[in-house]
């Protein structure tokens, strides 16, 4: 007899009408997926396993039998990787960004190795500093986490510039001089400008560092030629998800253009740090539904990248029209698909995310670099990847920051939040 899951149904479908038809979501971590991508996610695959790297003809790579058909599909996620972002070498088998930076962590850093990243304030992934797994792969015995303590572990942050937002590039020479790191991270969660790759990379390599890319957030922007070309530009490594400005299911990759040298030194701290060093099997159900979204992307990737920077800047100078507190004014606020808010004024981060929530505004609350309190941050980060796909241009962008506003304010604009919504629920470049 089939269990009850009645209850369960009605929880999937509350979700799917709230996030999915009712509130304007600026989370900037959040993708819908396309009808194709999310259909071929619930196949046989779901149950099977693939350690390893797909068989070829009789060279056996693999762990288990019965592969023949996820070998070709991840074969084609590859090559068709490749293709798009003009690299040599790629690995799509790590099931998130962070899970990739794990398996970069794993497969290169040691115990007492020293790494320069940004801190979580400035904008950093947790998964770069100390209490992430940078800061506990370097750790050894009798080091501290915390980086104000007599023993600390080696982990530096990038100086910034007096903007906040920028990396101080003659500072950070001088840092990597002094320190001689094993390892920069560039690459941020809040992320408002390209990363400075390209000032820093000549003196990483005459110095033998290598340089990660964490493209977590502007993957998609990256491919559809509106950020910076972290590979070109000297990145040794580029990490990303397959589910933020790049609109896949829940996965990572892991790519890189090295010469044969540039391979044989770097690339094996790579592919072991996947398997078997953050990975076993690399939830194959979403493996086919990765390449209709390298395939979407390949096709739209250039309109809706340059569509999501004009709506994220319209949106930021909107805001601070009505009064709201946009950082980075100076620079045109963004240049990606995220704003950082200051709303200090109105009772900090969380109150004010909920304040929004309650109006079906979905973002998050974030610290901005001068806070130092994880759950009281001043700031809110905002995302415009998903509403751009959802239709939204630049008049939608100028009538929601003055709805964003209101709430923000103490307002109730939900009726007129719903009414936005539901001229924005098709999706667009599928």
């Amino acid at each position: 007899m089939p269990v009850d899951i009645a209850d369960i149904q009605q929880l999937v479908d509350a979700q799917e009408h709230w996030r999915g038809r009712q509130t304007i979501n600026l989370i900037a971590s959040e993708n819908p997926q396309s009808p194709a991508v999310r259909a071929l996610q619930n196949s046989d695959f779901m149950a099977r396993y693939a350690e390893g790297h797909p068989n070829r003809g009789d060279e056996v790579r693999r762990y288990y039998q019965g592969t023949r058909y996820i070998d070709q599909i991840e074969t084609m996620a590859r090559e068709e990787l490749l293709a798009l972002t003009r690299c040599r070498q790629a690995d799509v088998r790590p099931i998130s960004g962070n899970a990739a930076n794990t398996a970069l962590a794993l497969g290169y850093l040691r115990g007492g190795d020293t790494v320069i990243v940004n801190s979580t304030p400035a904008g950093g992934h947790i998964s770069h500093n100390t209490i992430g797994v940078f800061g506990r792969r370097i750790q050894t015995r009798g080091l501290s986490l915390n980086l104000e303590a007599p023993r600390a572990i080696p982990l530096h942050y990038f100086p910034l510039a007096e903007d906040l937002y920028h990396i101080d590039v003659p500072k950070s020479l001088d840092l990597i001089a002094q320190t001689k790191p094993r390892l920069l991270v560039l690459g941020k969660s809040l992320i408002l400008f390209p990363e400075p790759v390209q000032a820093l990379a000549p003196l990483c390599r005459e110095l033998g560092i290598p340089l990660l890319y964490d493209a977590a957030h502007v993957f998609g922007l990256i491919v559809g030629g509106q950020f910076q070309d972290p590979w070109r530009e000297g990145a040794t490594w580029v990490t990303a998800s397959t589910h933020k400005t790049f609109p896949g299911p829940q996965r990572g990759v892991i790519l890189a253009d090295l010469d044969e040298e540039q391979e044989r030194q770097y690339w094996p701290s790579a592919d072991r740090g996947v398997f078997p060093g953050s990975s076993s099997n690399h939830h194959l159900h979403t493996l086919p539904a990765l390449v209709v979204a390298i395939r979407e992307m390949r096709q739209h990737a250039t309109a809706y990248a340059a569509q999501i920077v004009r709506n994220a800047q319209t949106l930021g100078r909107a805001l601070d029209d009505e009064g709201i507190g946009v950082e980075a004014r100076d620079f045109g606020y963004t240049a990606s698909h995220q704003l950082a808010v200051n709303v200090a004024a109105y009772g900090g981060g969380v109150a004010v995310a909920q304040r929004l929530e309650a109006n079906d505004i979905i973002v998050n609350y974030n610290l901005l670099p001068w806070d130092t309190e994880p759950r009281r941050p001043s700031g809110l980060r905002l995302g415009v990847q998903e509403m751009t796909r959802y239709g939204m241009r630049e008049d939608e962008m100028q009538r929601l920051a003055g709805l964003v506003s209101d709430a923000i304010k103490g307002k109730d604009v939900r009726e007129a939040i719903h009414a936005l919504r539901a001229s924005c629920r098709t999706l667009h470049y599928v």
